[in-house]
């Protein structure tokens, strides 16, 4: 707990820096490199892809993503991208000798583009009117599920939730983060209404956080499945206390976009 708390101040104000002070191009930098370290995780911790050519592309094609998304207009270096990614690693698979096969390559553009297009959530927030006050809100989201989950849990978890993928998940540390999701973004909306002056819809803050709390801890459930088949702990050691890029980012991976969807779809702040 010590050490997940010390990581927390040292990456407060980083996060800070990035969202609110930085020039703009920092934001999608830092999705990128979350994202290739991320994808690297995957890929190399669970042995999933052992040609380093197939992973560097991959990793590679992770860290363009956010750029491509950055610019606005990008399918058409998009296009010139991922048709790249493809030509070399058909090359790649078709001088492996059946060593690099369909499961392989499928694989590993799926992370390629699930991961940073869902982070890049953040740049795309970030491009909205509102969107230095509505940037924090996935984080909001899954952090405070996150966190009730784990002390609810503590306090009154006796049902396991799902034993198999994660021993110490339990039904009502689930509901304590489900409740904690949906009180950390009215929360959020105090402030925005209190300090900030903006109008707030409640009822749609209610609405992020009764869909995020469950999206983010099927984000957990996703990436402990993936662990759990290939018998880790964690996919890495980059954030003490917490694991690796996708040990602490799993839950916001899947929380971010529903909330960007939402925002996007019923707009909370005015």
């Amino acid at each position: 707990m010590f050490k997940r708390v010390v990581v927390a101040v040292v990456c407060l104000p980083i996060l800070f820096w990035v969202f609110y002070i930085a020039p703009p191009i920092v934001l999608p930098i830092a999705v990128s490199l979350l994202s290739m370290v991320g994808v690297h995780e995957v890929l190399w911790s669970t042995g999933f892809v052992k040609n380093s050519m197939i992973s560097g592309l991959s990793i590679l094609l992770s860290g363009v993503v956010p750029f491509w998304v950055y610019i606005g207009q990008g399918m058409r270096s998009a296009l010139v991208g991922i048709f790249l990614y493809f030509l070399l690693v058909f090359l790649i698979a078709i001088s492996s000798h059946y060593t690099v096969t369909m499961e392989k390559m499928g694989g590993s553009f799926f992370f390629a583009m699930l991961i940073p297009y869902f982070l890049s959530t953040f740049v795309r927030l970030d491009t909205l009117p509102l969107g230095k006050y509505l940037i924090l809100l996935p984080l909001v989201a899954a952090f405070s599920s996150d966190i009730f989950a784990l002390f609810g849990g503590m306090a009154f978890g006796k049902r396991k939730l799902a034993p198999e993928l994660s021993p110490k998940k339990t039904v009502e540390g689930a509901i304590s983060g489900w409740i904690g999701s949906v009180g950390g973004c009215l929360i959020y909306g105090v402030v925005m209404q209190y300090v900030f002056q903006l109008e707030v819809n409640y009822l749609c803050l209610c609405l992020y956080g009764f869909l995020g709390g469950p999206v983010s801890q099927l984000g957990d459930l996703s990436f402990s499945y993936i662990k759990r088949q290939y018998g880790l702990k964690d996919f890495g050691n980059i954030f003490p206390g917490h694991g690796g890029v996708l040990d602490r980012f799993d839950s916001v991976i899947f929380c971010a976009p529903i909330i960007e969807i939402l925002i996007r779809w019923l707009p909370a702040l005015g």
